[in-house]
């Protein structure tokens, strides 16, 4: 009996077996040339939970034959990363690329701790790998950042998980013991999420769970598993983002008793507190928005007190944020504003800067009639004048529409009195 869970089993150990990524590993990809080329310099990998991060890394070293030192952000620290450069500097590599440090999760690493990396990065003692579930440029110190490339790697497309469970029916060795049979795969999908280990975990926790002759794999019979044993999957820690997600969506839902809740699984289960902050200021700008400005303001300074203050007592600044979302109300009309105008633009394309409102700093520009025809507002009455400020092509268009909170509604009424429409 192979005790390895079915994901690690399955884990590739070459390019053509790496599941999804073509845009960074795809024949003719930057990535691709340069693993094909021997050599490679330091990166950041920077996605999701379960798309590759660390199979990369590790397919890497393997493919250019080259030492591979591998370190957990939650576990390590200085006094590790510099054992490793010191081993690194005692051996000897002759006719080899400089061996790989790849490090999991690096934005758990503090500043002094990436600081440590610099100088062995610099003078390439080292090829640092990055893996990091969170926005390297938040996270990553701008030096290192700046001596590091970054590729983001996506979600899985349901083509890719479905040509991975198949891989995994027909060539894992335990799974071919079993008879089973496939009839639906919605709900494996749906709670996978792009995330082939999850994917992975699942299939093998309903698989071990069915005691009948043939294994018929459908979404009811997933759906049931899981909520039997809704943690069991959870073998990469994925329960993080669940979390994070019913946090968030109790804020958005007013819910300020779920939102404490989910609060405290966090702060118990010992979760990185900027994580948690980082989230209140995207809550407080998409789903608070305009209907309080003021939750903005408020998340911003919980993340600025919090590295102020730290940890025990951060968690009450958390709290106080957290309720006061959850109790604002709420508005996304500047979310599906700025997606709208991204929508029109992927649409339309590069519509031209309409004539008046071009900078002209030279005489030939205004030879062009650049500027021209421009009114300056501060010099109408109210400090307003009618003017088109959209390209000819879509001059009518409407992105930001007031939602029906007091807040909005006070500001389309203003907008009504200035542009008498």
């Amino acid at each position: 009996m192979n005790n390895r869970p079915l994901a690690e089993r399955m884990r590739p150990h070459s390019l053509d077996d790496y599941a999804g990524q073509k845009q960074l590993v795809g024949q003719g990809s930057v990535l691709r040339k340069m693993i094909d080329s021997g050599h490679v310099p330091s990166f950041i990998l920077w996605g999701p939970p379960g798309v590759g991060k660390t199979t990369l890394a590790k397919i890497i070293s393997k493919q250019l034959d080259i030492p591979f030192f591998t370190l957990s952000a939650i576990n390590s620290g200085v006094k590790d990363v510099r054992e490793i450069i010191d081993k690194v500097k005692s051996s000897q590599f002759f006719n080899k690329e400089r061996p790989i440090l790849f490090i999991d999760e690096i934005h758990r690493f503090s500043k002094s701790q990436q600081d440590s990396l610099l100088a062995a990065v610099e003078n390439g003692t080292i090829t640092l790998i990055g893996a990091t579930t969170e926005n390297p440029s938040f996270e990553v110190i701008r030096p290192l950042l700046s001596r590091c490339q970054v590729y983001v790697l996506k979600s899985l497309e349901d083509e890719d998980l479905l040509a991975l469970m198949n891989k995994a029916l027909t060539e894992d060795v335990e799974l071919q013991k079993r008879k089973i049979k496939v009839e639906e795969t919605a709900a494996l999908l749906r709670f996978a999420g792009g995330d082939a280990r999850k994917l992975l975990n699942i299939l093998e926790l309903v698989v071990d769970a069915d005691t009948s002759p043939t294994t018929v794999i459908t979404d009811a019979l997933v759906t049931d598993r899981l909520q039997e044993n809704p943690a069991a999957y959870d073998k990469g820690g994925e329960m993080h983002y669940d979390i994070i997600s019913a946090f968030i969506k109790s804020i958005r839902g007013s819910d300020p008793d779920g939102a404490i809740y989910w609060l405290a699984r966090m702060v118990a289960g010992g979760e990185d507190p900027k994580f948690i902050a980082r989230r209140l200021v995207i809550s407080a700008a998409e789903d608070i928005g305009l209907a309080n400005p003021n939750a903005l303001l408020l998340a911003n300074a919980c993340f600025d007190a919090l590295t102020k203050i730290g940890w025990p007592e951060g968690r009450i600044i958390l709290a106080e944020t957290t309720v006061y979302l959850a109790t604002s109300p709420k508005s996304n009309s500047a979310y599906m504003a700025i997606e709208g105008a991204l929508a029109e633009v992927g649409q339309s394309g590069n519509l031209p800067v309409p004539l008046h409102l071009r900078n002209a700093p030279t005489k030939l520009m205004k030879d062009l009639d650049y500027g021209k025809g421009y009114k300056y507002a501060h010099n109408y009455e109210g400090n307003f004048v009618e003017q088109d400020f959209l390209p000819q092509e879509i001059k009518h268009k409407q992105f930001w529409q007031a939602q029906n909170n007091p807040q909005e509604l006070k500001i389309q009424e203003h907008l009504q009195r200035l542009w008498k429409k």
